[in-house]
């Protein structure tokens, strides 16, 4: 009997990730995803992962430790820069210095113990713009290091770095979540949500995702305060 493919996603707990791991299981991989406790303010999310994990039976759900509020730097890890209340130009505040970096550095050792050869990442096409860890050049530079850097990828067993919602607009995503049984109303996108999850309405990942839902003419189930 062969055994079943497994798959690292990075799951922060939003509607994008939720979506993605909800991809990677119709795809039928064991699913393992990693969340990061890294001094966001919005620590609501940490909840929301551990709920979406449970909710699509991933086989392990861990959180990792970080620190990354020590040097700041970003909105969301300096509760002395403001969140945004509407569209940035440029790269935004809320862009954390090296995030995804060292998140996906963290997937790609677990990968490696795991013996899991794919990693999913849940960026998209409406931040290309702002966050320079999210476009496609730069997984796919990622990518290319994973497998120079592991013992794994010396040995000719690559990595792939996924992204499958990079060309999607959040309409689009919504949709294919829906579609694959993803329930919404266990995420939290919001940049400041509270410590009941509950979204603000006004930064930009509020204002996307209920773009989003509008868009796909589906009923929006997140909670404001």
């Amino acid at each position: 009997m062969t055994e079943q493919k497994r798959a690292v996603i990075l799951l922060s707990g939003g509607l994008d990730s939720a979506t993605v791991v909800a991809m990677a299981r119709a795809e039928g991989y064991s699913c393992y995803t990693m969340s990061f406790d890294y001094g966001q303010r919005h620590r609501a999310e940490l909840d929301a992962a551990a709920r979406v994990a449970r909710d699509l039976g991933v086989v392990e759900h861990k959180v990792i430790g970080l620190n990354l509020d020590g040097i700041g730097g970003s909105a969301l890890t300096d509760s002395s820069i403001d969140v945004p209340q509407g569209p940035s130009e440029g790269i935004p505040v809320t862009y954390v210095p090296a995030r995804n970096t060292v998140f996906l550095s963290l997937a790609l050792g677990w990968a490696e113990v795991l013996n899991a050869r794919d990693i999913f990442i849940g960026v998209n096409a409406l931040d290309y713009a702002g966050y320079p860890d999210c476009r496609p050049e730069y997984i796919e530079s990622f990518e290319r290091m994973a497998n120079l850097a592991t013992k794994a990828g010396v040995e000719g067993q690559g990595f792939r770095i996924l992204a499958p919602l990079q060309n999607r607009s959040k309409a689009d995503i919504v949709k294919a979540g829906v579609g694959l049984g993803v329930d919404y109303s266990l995420t939290v996108s919001c940049y400041q949500a509270d410590n009941d999850g509950r979204a603000c309405g006004k930064c930009d990942s509020c204002r996307l995702r209920a773009e989003g839902f509008q868009a796909a003419g589906i009923t929006d189930p997140t909670r404001y305060f």
